[in-house]
């Protein structure tokens, strides 16, 4: 252990932060908070283009787990 020591005691100390220990915690608080925003901000997207796909939509009314739309995918020959 003697070895171990005496690199330790050699060493420099280390390197300051460049912030307070609370401001890193901030930091990810806040940039937490940006991404579920942007998250946040995609909500319901699919309904406010709902007239522009209303003309397909029936296409995909048959489909499993499908609850509303048109009448179904046309049949296959």
């Amino acid at each position: 252990m003697s070895f171990v020591t005496t690199v330790l005691a050699q060493t420099e100390a280390p390197a300051p932060l460049i912030m307070p220990t609370w401001g890193f915690g901030l930091t990810f608080l806040v940039v937490f908070a940006v991404l579920g925003f942007v998250i946040w901000s995609y909500r319901d997207v699919a309904n406010r283009h709902a007239p522009k796909a209303h003309p397909f939509s029936g296409d995909h009314a048959g489909a499993p787990g499908a609850t509303h739309h048109g009448s179904g995918h046309p049949t296959e020959h």
